[in-house]
């Protein structure tokens, strides 16, 4: 298998934008959701979320009523106050952070809140979970925006 070019990445993502999207149709079985494990653990031995922190810069997670919760207490504020201070309703009615990059992202790309983080950030790329094959949408979105994702696109379309 050839080496897969982590500094050319986004660039790939966009033009292999089909090809990930013909998989993920053709491949919703065990065998690839079986890779995923692995796929993941040899991703991010390779990738340093800290060196890069672009889903923090460019998306939010939806938070949902256990993590305003959860955060409004951290910061020592009631959850209308949190809400108001850092938060929007998107178009789905979910909330999300008023701005980005995300308030809560420190200059060395590290969270502030890291330990009571929102469910969605704790999860985030689901390059474990089977959310990698069953959201097309989403994972096609991803793979542009994190390069763990497009690593993990790019070996399961090479052994096809």
């Amino acid at each position: 298998m050839p080496d897969i070019d982590l500094q050319e990445w986004q660039k790939s993502a966009k033009l292999n934008k089909k090809k990930y999207a013909g998989f993920l149709k053709k491949n919703k079985n065990a065998k690839t959701y079986n890779r995923l494990g692995d796929l993941h653990d040899e991703a991010f031995s390779k990738i340093d979320c800290l060196q890069c922190a672009n889903c923090c810069k460019h998306h939010s997670p939806r938070f949902k009523q256990p993590d305003i919760k959860r955060i409004a207490k951290f910061l020592g504020m009631k959850e209308g106050a949190f809400i108001q201070e850092y938060l929007r309703l998107d178009e789905d009615n979910d909330f999300v952070t008023q701005v980005q990059p995300c308030r809560f992202l420190n200059d060395d790309n590290t969270c502030a809140i890291y330990d009571v983080r929102p469910s969605d950030c704790a999860r985030y790329p689901y390059t474990d979970e089977d959310v990698l094959i069953k959201r097309e949408t989403l994972t096609l979105k991803n793979s542009e925006v994190c390069p763990a994702v497009f690593y993990i696109l790019e070996k399961l379309t090479q052994i096809q």
